[in-house]
């Protein structure tokens, strides 16, 4: 059910790409974003991305993402995505306590919009708290959320 995901095959960052982009379309809306950044990256941005991709397949159909760096004993959640076909089906949940039981970390965080109330609401019921907020360039309100202890 979850896997790596081989990122730098063209085949599979292009598989990404399409769920970030049916995913962070609907984030783009439910925020009322007209320039979202996560929908400017591409398959080849995604191909050469430092980071490392888990990803949850029911069959054949990758239906979420997640993206992530460690540093030290420190987990950057850097996307987590949902095919929104799988919105509300538990996906998220448990692709993000697959990654938690999988990698070794003291310390995470993750960033999100502060109107996408069920991102938030998925992190802070996985044990995040809201640790700072802040406004893009583009004019998105964002919140940061960690957990753990250094």
């Amino acid at each position: 059910m979850f896997e790596l995901l081989d990122h730098r095959s063209a085949d599979v960052a292009a598989q990404i790409h399409a769920l970030f982009q049916r995913s962070y379309a609907v984030e783009a809306r439910l925020i009322g974003a007209t320039d979202f950044p996560p929908l400017r990256r591409t398959a080849q941005q995604i191909r050469s991305s430092p980071g490392a991709y888990l990803g949850a397949r029911q069959g054949l159909d990758l239906v979420a993402v997640v993206e992530y760096a460690i540093e030290g004993s420190h987990l950057d959640i850097e996307n987590l995505a949902v095919d929104p076909c799988y919105f509300r089906q538990g996906w998220g949940t448990r692709l993000l306590q697959a990654l938690l039981e999988r990698v070794e970390w003291r310390t995470a965080t993750v960033e999100t919009a502060a109107g996408n109330l069920p991102a938030v609401a998925l992190y802070e019921k996985t044990g995040f708290s809201v640790s700072r907020r802040w406004r893009t360039a583009e004019g998105i309100e964002k919140v940061g959320l960690s957990r753990g202890s250094a």
